[in-house]
């Protein structure tokens, strides 16, 4: 869920993400330390109905009741429905964050994310990835250099024109820091600086991550935030965590 959420992401972005806010900063960076990786039951979520209904929170129901939603099991993610629209939503962990973010090995980070038809085919399959290498014991190094020898491999594929995603979800928990921060679109871009897009600059909305170091998915991830939750219910209500920011 990173801009490099929950890589993203993450997350992160996306966060990646992925915190994926711009304006975090290091005052509101989370106390508590997670040097490595938790139980694996932290991070996995028993009632699978309950994971189904996070995913399909990350967009509005218009997009996510036709998508195929994914849900983590102890070997990586499995298709729990199948999709009509071409759309894949998934929650993703804190693994899916900056190498050198905080919340990294946070068991309670859960980033729903909803990708496009471009995204799904170019994006989510670094998801697919880091979370099989994590799960097979890889360390960050490890996973990270996995990835880099698939890309010069040309075993993966760089963003599609026209990739994107929605962190719309009330539910979330994108890290100890920016918690369930605020609902936004992300956009995935070959790497490139915030001044193409003009963000993070006074009064621009568009927000480009650079607080922490990128990981090895060729991308950047800008960053849009919106007035309301995917249930339509105003951003600014409970569940924002406004004061947070």
């Amino acid at each position: 869920m990173s801009a490099n959420i929950l890589k993203p992401t993450i997350l992160a972005l996306s966060m990646l993400f992925l915190g994926p806010a711009a304006t975090i900063t290091q005052a509101q960076q989370p106390a508590t330390s997670y040097p490595a990786m938790a139980a694996l039951e932290g991070y996995l979520m028993p009632d699978r109905d309950a994971e189904i209904a996070l995913a399909k929170s990350a967009a509005p129901e218009a997009l996510s009741s036709e998508a195929e939603i994914l849900v983590l099991d102890r070997d990586g993610y499995h298709t729990a429905i199948q999709g009509k629209n071409g759309f894949t939503c998934v929650v993703e962990r804190g693994w899916m964050s900056p190498l050198d973010a905080p919340d990294f090995w946070n068991p309670k980070l859960r980033g729903p994310v909803c990708y496009n038809p471009p995204a799904v085919r170019t994006i989510l399959p670094y998801t697919i990835l880091r979370t099989k290498l994590i799960l097979s014991g890889k360390s960050k190094t490890e996973m990270a250099q996995s990835i880099l020898a698939s890309l010069a491999a040309g075993q993966l594929p760089p963003p599609e024109p026209g990739s994107m995603s929605y962190m719309m979800s009330k539910n979330g928990y994108l890290g100890d820091g920016p918690g369930h921060w605020h609902p936004h679109l992300m956009f995935h871009l070959p790497r490139m600086g915030a001044t193409v897009w003009g963000a993070n600059l006074p009064g621009s909305p568009v927000l480009l991550n650079d607080a922490f170091t990128e990981g090895p998915e060729p991308e950047s991830i800008f960053m849009v935030p919106i007035d309301h939750w995917s249930d339509g219910t105003p951003s600014h209500e409970a569940g924002s965590d406004d004061h947070q920011h």
